[in-house]
């Protein structure tokens, strides 16, 4: 050991302590975990976290690569080919039907109250109760159901998922009830806009942050190897916002023409359709039920969450 004040010393207290990655479980996070998202994009695109107790990719080409290669195990998204396997028959016709009717219910029952939470009162109730009236199952049934983890008996493991539909619905709601142009722009726009306005609310705050995965073998990604049979955290919430993928990330953009998000797969799956049809029906009916709805005065919706993500509240003025 070098004597203190030794030219060894001094050249050692001199050296830049060494750069620790980031942890998207660590303190404060949850408030903000796009600032460590950002960290470990540029310095740590592949490092082993050990709250996660996995190693960690957040860049956008390799957690899209990952979700799509059969060499990662455990775990699929609605619309990726594995889950064509748990479908049950679902009309589309009819998941658009039921849909339409059960948001129209739900907003016509908050219209005329002075004040409402859209996530207590609108996005807990309207995927459960679309799943419901889409199978044939009584509401308070299909909520008893889903407690005892046994919806996908009559919805398919898919349909089934309603907590992140629910998420993904409070997140979209709160993205445009947040911004009086996009307010503005979807009061009465086509389905198409409003497609896309629900795409890029998946892209910019998804409502899952992590997707776990296993890898099969040695996977080269950016930063070096995944070993195999390693636990991998795929961060989506980071490779949303990858600027080498998307143009000013951090923005929502409603004409963005370099879409892509991750939160569901792109193939064939009554859970995504049905997920985009209450987006669209939930904006029309809480428009047409409450043509002055706008966020209560003071009130700014907070995403929360590591994991998942969505706002806990989101309270509004029905009569404007």
């Amino acid at each position: 050991m070098a004597p203190a004040g030794s030219a060894a010393a001094v050249a050692a207290d001199e050296r830049p302590a060494r750069r620790v990655a980031p942890s998207p479980l660590e303190p404060g996070a949850t408030r903000d975990p796009y600032r460590t998202y950002r960290v470990l994009r540029e310095e740590f695109p592949l490092t082993h976290d050990p709250l996660l107790r996995a190693w960690v990719i957040s860049r956008y080409a390799d957690v899209a690569s990952a979700l799509a290669d059969a060499r990662f195990t455990h775990g699929h998204r609605p619309g990726d080919p594995p889950c064509a396997e748990t479908h049950t028959d679902v009309d589309e016709a009819e998941l658009r039907a039921v849909a339409e009717r059960t948001a129209f219910v739900l907003a016509r029952r908050i219209a005329g109250r002075p004040r409402a939470d859209l996530v207590a009162d609108f996005c807990h109730w309207l995927p459960a109760g679309t799943v419901a009236a889409a199978v044939g199952v009584p509401y308070r049934d299909m909520m008893r159901l889903v407690r005892g983890r046994a919806a996908s008996a009559l919805a398919g493991q898919c349909t089934a998922r309603i907590s992140v539909r629910e998420k993904a619905l409070a997140g979209f709601l709160a993205d445009v009830l947040a911004d009086p142009d996009l307010v503005e722009a979807l009061r009465d726009a086509p389905a198409g806009l409003v497609a896309r306005a629900w795409a890029e609310s998946l892209r910019r705050e998804p409502p899952v942050q992590i997707m776990m995965r296993r890898t099969r073998g040695e996977i080269h990604v950016s930063g070096g190897v995944l070993p195999a049979g390693a636990p991998v955290a795929l961060l989506v919430g980071a490779a949303g916002r990858d600027p080498d993928r998307f143009r000013d990330p951090d923005r929502f953009d409603l004409l963005r023409d370099d879409p892509g998000q991750l939160t569901y797969g792109p193939g064939p799956c009554p859970a995504v359709a049905l997920a985009a049809l209450e987006a669209e029906y939930a904006l029309l009916a809480l428009f047409q039920a409450m043509p002055r709805l706008r966020l209560a005065d003071g009130f700014r919706p907070e995403p929360t969450g590591v994991v998942t993500r969505a706002p806990r509240a989101l309270i509004v003025r029905p009569g404007g």
